[in-house]
């Protein structure tokens, strides 16, 4: 019965989808397994880490490019070590969690927590320091120059760019995202041809602002457009007075996204994290409407390079991009569809988990 212990932080939805898919693998191989998640940012700076984490996301949303520039001096320090002696706090709660839970693994998918862990000093002979990379080509060097003994990347892109930077080849191990073990329930091959009706589903987390206009513009082709608005209940009205009389699917917060994703032939949303990994796990390609600089950035072109998506920056481009991808008996969807399959794991999580138990 192995003991392991799952370290995540609300900064961005990546971080936590990819620690609850590495626990709901564990827990779907290896049930009688103790398996712990844990968000200490959240647990011992309580007040204060949620008000850094909603300036932290307004400031992604709202004001991308400015995360950019953060993100890229991020990539140029070297000193990450001595800038978390600073939380003295955070690593006294740590010390004592692994101390009294002992883990034998202890997975990180927030990437400070690795060094924290080597900070602590303990018998690291006791347990393996994991770390779960949630960006894709754009490597932030927060990760890679992490003290961990493995590094699990989500695709053969980022896998070189770690061992790029003095990472041993066999530390680095390249399983996939670990997206929720649903989606290996959903797998399917998609057909050949191109649907008589397209299913499109449009995410809308980032850019409300030009939500309706994106909508309007969508409900203009002959397609079946299904909408999530979370819990936001204003943008649910918004969109719902935009329809009109026009038939749409609007959903709120749900946790059928890996459903939604596999039942649809194309999305529309951001590049972010978990919605990239989520989309290329369901086989469904992807336009890309929004890009936070930085960490984004990589997810993007992982879309493109693979020529499984495109990326369209404004409402009118959306359209147009998604009329173009059905046209012409539906050439470049198919192409898109044929890519996307080769880079899709819906097995990641837990093909992880059989990995963190063999430790």
């Amino acid at each position: 019965m192995k003991r392991i212990l799952i370290l995540t932080a609300g900064f961005g939805e990546g971080h936590n989808s990819a620690a609850r898919g590495v626990r709901d693998g564990l827990v779907r191989i290896a049930p009688d397994s103790v398996v712990e998640m844990r968000d200490l940012f959240a647990e011992v700076y309580g007040g204060l880490n949620e008000t850094v984490r909603r300036a932290y996301l307004a400031l992604i949303n709202r004001w991308p490019r400015s995360w950019g520039l953060v993100y890229r001096w991020l990539d140029r320090k070297t000193t990450f070590d001595q800038d978390f002696a600073k939380f003295t706090r955070l690593e006294a709660a740590l010390s004592r969690l692994l101390e009294s839970f002992d883990p034998e693994a202890i997975v990180s998918t927030f990437p400070p927590y690795p060094y924290f862990v080597k900070r602590i000093g303990r018998d690291n002979s006791r347990f393996k320091n994991v770390v779960v990379v949630t960006d894709s080509i754009t490597v932030n060097a927060i990760w890679y120059h992490a003290p961990g003994d493995y590094f699990l990347a989500p695709n053969e892109q980022s896998a070189a760019i770690i061992r790029a930077h003095d990472v041993a080849a066999g530390r680095v191990k390249t399983f996939g995202f670990p997206v929720s073990p649903k989606f290996a329930d959903l797998a399917r091959a998609r057909p050949p041809t191109a649907p008589n009706r397209p299913r499109l589903l449009y995410m809308i987390n980032a850019g409300t602002r030009s939500a309706a206009e994106t909508v309007n513009g969508l409900l203009r082709l002959d397609l079946e457009l299904t909408v999530t608005v979370g819990r936001n209940e204003r943008l649910r009205a918004e969109i719902e007075r935009t329809a009109g009389n026009r038939k749409i699917q609007i959903v709120g917060w749900t946790d059928e996204m890996p459903r939604l994703l596999c039942q649809s032939d194309l999305l529309i949303g951001k590049a972010g994290g978990a919605t990239v990994q989520e989309t290329i796990a369901a086989g469904c390609p992807m336009i890309v409407n929004h890009i936070v600089s930085g960490q984004e950035e990589g997810n993007a072109r992982l879309i493109v390079e693979t020529n499984s998506g495109g990326i369209a920056n404004s409402p009118a481009e959306v359209s147009a991009m998604a009329a173009a991808v059905f046209a012409d008996g539906a050439k470049r969807w198919r192409d898109w569809i044929a890519n996307i399959a080769k880079l899709s794991r819906p097995r990641a999580s837990l093909d992880i988990a059989e990995f963190l138990l063999g430790l």
